[in-house]
């Protein structure tokens, strides 16, 4: 084999060689795991999942932060977890046991019955809300008028468990 031959193939290896292979070769340890030190702006707003732009914003005005001498600011670690460490919030109550949004239902079930038995009874939602009307029947928020959309609603919320 020629020596050109050979120093084309040593720089190849160098080249390709691992990180193991280097530090094996240096007589450095590599260590299990690393913890991060510092992060850049755009990795911050990464793991925060916010825009650079709500990071410069919000959230470095409120930390401490390390300005290099080239310009480059950067975030350690420990700030950024001291920020969400005091920002983080219990998580809500399951769904099931919260109480349904928006006004409570007043009518009385004397009158959830009736617009039951009418409508089982074959009366469409407008007859059944133009009867309430003429009864002057009183509506769930006290409103002037039923209509027939009110009373789909009176019969859906009714056949709710």
């Amino acid at each position: 084999m020629t020596s050109r031959r050979r120093r084309r193939q040593a720089a190849a290896q160098r080249r390709h060689a691992t990180s193991h292979d280097v530090a094996r070769a240096s007589g450095l340890k590599l260590a299990d795991d690393t913890e991060r030190l510092v992060y850049t702006r755009e990795q911050a707003a990464e793991a925060l999942s916010i825009s650079l732009a709500t990071l410069d914003r919000r959230v470095v005005p409120v930390i401490a932060t390390v300005e290099t001498e080239w310009g480059r600011r950067l975030i350690p670690a420990s700030e950024l977890e001291r920020y969400l460490a005091e920002r983080s919030k219990q998580p809500r109550a399951e769904r099931s046991s919260r109480k349904r949004a928006g006004r409570k239902g007043s009518v009385p079930t004397e009158l959830v019955e009736r617009i039951r038995v009418e409508h089982a009874g074959g009366s469409s939602l407008g007859e059944i809300a133009r009867r309430l009307n003429a009864d002057r029947a009183p509506t769930a928020q006290g409103g002037r008028q039923w209509w027939p959309s009110t009373v789909r609603s009176v019969l859906v919320r009714s056949s709710a468990p």
